[in-house]
């Protein structure tokens, strides 16, 4: 008997391992694979609505007609996963940038700036040569995933969705056609931005709670 499939805006929970060309583990939400890397995980189950790029696009296209509970894999080239190196991602940056933040910037280093992940490649005087390129970037990556199964729950679909796109636990309340959300109102411009994203995926609207 053929296991249901999956389509585009439907909810999943899925679990994946993500690896590099060599093998190597770079990404999983499966805990014992993180333990073997030192990955440190959310233990809750990972939901995500297909076709709405919640995971790289390689991936996202990979799950649209997929069985539930068969697990799958996939090869991706840089342009379906974390892109090519670019160049004009390598930059010469002032080491009072890093002094003032109290950091001592060493070759091989890998920190966090400006809220993202870099690599420091060289330093000299009293300049850094700074990679901003993802560690990924340029690579052909694999994932191997399996769709646990398909989320019906309302309650979960909105979880899911808040927790992607606003990053906050957040709590709601559904009323009739409109989800309202506990939130501070500095979030209202989001919100406002993303409201047709959200009406498209679950056909409800969401706003501040007053």
């Amino acid at each position: 008997m053929a296991m249901e499939k999956v389509k585009k805006n439907d909810f999943i929970e899925l679990e994946f391992i993500g690896k590099v060309k060599n093998g190597e583990v770079f990404d999983t939400n499966i805990s014992e694979e993180a333990k073997k890397i030192g990955l440190k995980i959310d233990d809750k189950p990972f939901i995500l609505c297909i076709g709405q790029e919640m995971v790289i696009k390689g991936l996202d296209k990979s799950l649209n007609g997929k069985e539930i509970g068969k697990t799958s894999s996939v090869d991706l080239l840089p342009s379906e996963a974390f892109q090519e190196r670019k160049s004009s991602l390598v930059r010469l940056i002032p080491l009072s940038v890093f002094t003032q933040q109290k950091i001592l910037p060493k070759q091989g280093m890998t920190l966090a700036l400006d809220n993202m992940l870099v690599k420091i490649v060289s330093v000299s005087g009293g300049r850094v040569l700074v990679d901003f390129n993802n560690p990924l970037s340029g690579k052909i990556v694999s994932y191997e995933f399996t769709i646990k199964r398909k989320v019906d729950d309302i309650n979960e679909k909105i979880q899911a969705i808040t927790d992607y796109f606003i990053r906050k636990d957040v709590k709601f309340d559904l009323k009739d056609t409109k989800i309202l959300l506990e939130i501070e109102e500095a979030f209202s411009p989001i919100i406002a931005i993303l409201n047709n994203k959200f009406k498209s995926i679950i056909n409800l609207e969401f706003e501040l709670k007053k």
